[in-house]
């Protein structure tokens, strides 16, 4: 594994990309419970990912590419996708008055050298260009995932509000 890596737009029309953004949405989702040792949190995410899901998610994922370009960004390393970046497009800015990082992935043996940091950064160069409400960028991320929030917390996110959720 190499410490080299670049970052490009995600290209909806390219099989490979959508193989290997679907691969790593799929290891996000499964790792948002496992990763803080909560098995029914575990199993309550992985049991969403069926194949009408993939369909629903990847078809959500084209027209936000159609709207902004850049909003899913790859990060590539040894020949292969490692890792991406979702920014909600500008056109959905009004759900939380600022720009939202609404997914951030990097494959396990790739975290560590550098690739978070060139995508949290082509995150914030988007953000930057959008018009927003609020000049804020905004994530959610598990307290209790630590090597996650020190991540952000080095790049200046600092708590703002707190998240609350109900069952439907």
């Amino acid at each position: 594994m190499s410490e080299s890596h670049e970052v490009r737009p995600y290209d909806a029309d390219a099989a490979v990309d959508r193989e290997a953004l679907w691969e790593h949405k799929t290891a996000f989702e499964t790792g948002l419970g496992s990763g803080t040792g909560d098995d029914e949190k575990a199993a309550k995410y992985e049991s969403k990912l069926t194949d009408a899901y993939r369909d629903r998610w990847l078809e959500w994922v084209d027209r936000c590419v159609a709207d902004e370009p850049r909003c899913v960004t790859l990060a590539e390393a040894d020949g292969e996708t490692v890792g991406y970046v979702f920014v909600l497009p500008e056109r959905l800015s009004f759900l939380w008055d600022a720009a939202v990082i609404n997914e951030l992935y990097v494959a396990p043996e790739y975290r560590g050298t550098g690739v978070a940091d060139a995508l949290i950064d082509a995150a914030i160069v988007l953000a930057r260009d959008q018009q927003l409400p609020l000049d804020r960028l905004l994530l959610d991320v598990d307290p209790d995932n630590e090597r996650a929030y020190a991540f952000y917390e080095r790049h200046g996110f600092e708590p703002w509000g707190e998240i609350i959720a109900r069952e439907l």
